[in-house]
């Protein structure tokens, strides 16, 4: 899809700086980075209250308005608007929910002490088990797209993380990560 003429008009005044040119914008792709949001947590296991939601799409609209829009000042034009600003919000989320795996908790978690004691205390024989079958499932790949599937989902590394480790292009990540769920599926 191209990008329309409203998208076009909408686009232009913000970089422009035109009035309510912003007010427009953020009211118009609202609700799709609020879905992306929701979608990129759950894809990832992440249960998101309202409130990490919304600091997850302010996060967002932060890194459309950054370097004087230097989001909007980059797209070349050659996608709808709302394509471009799914990917730019997936990866600016996908990054925040990343960072927050790597702590204690994920983003949005909000259970107490006891029930992580209790989690810990019940589920270290199960946590082995699915390590087991995580592992069976990866014999099912060859060694480059296992390499690949543990980094992203294990490790929680972003795709450019991943091109610079293993050495392939970083548009060549989503098609291997694609092929590599539907052999792990079957």
């Amino acid at each position: 899809m191209s990008l329309s003429e409203v998208d076009r008009q909408l686009l232009q005044h913000c970089l422009d700086g035109a009035p309510r040119a912003w007010q427009n914008f953020a009211d118009r792709f609202l609700g799709l980075v609020v879905h992306v949001a929701n979608h990129t947590a759950e894809s990832r296991g992440f249960s998101l209250d309202s409130s990490t939601r919304d600091d997850l799409v302010a996060e967002v609209f932060l890194a459309i308005i950054a370097n004087d829009f230097g989001v909007l000042r980059r797209f070349r034009r050659n996608c709808s608007l709302a394509t471009y600003l799914t990917v730019i919000s997936r990866r600016v989320i996908a990054r925040r929910l990343a960072a927050a795996g790597r702590t204690a908790r994920p983003v949005g978690d909000i259970r107490s002490a006891a029930d992580s004691q209790a989690e810990s205390d019940n589920g270290a024989a199960s946590r082995i088990e699915d390590q087991e079958q995580v592992q069976q499932l990866l014999l099912r790949l060859d060694p480059q797209e296992a390499n690949v599937v543990r980094m992203y989902h294990l490790e929680g590394k972003s795709y450019q993380e991943i091109s610079q480790t293993v050495g392939m292009a970083e548009n060549s990540i989503g098609p291997v990560l694609s092929r590599a769920r539907a052999k792990m599926r079957s």
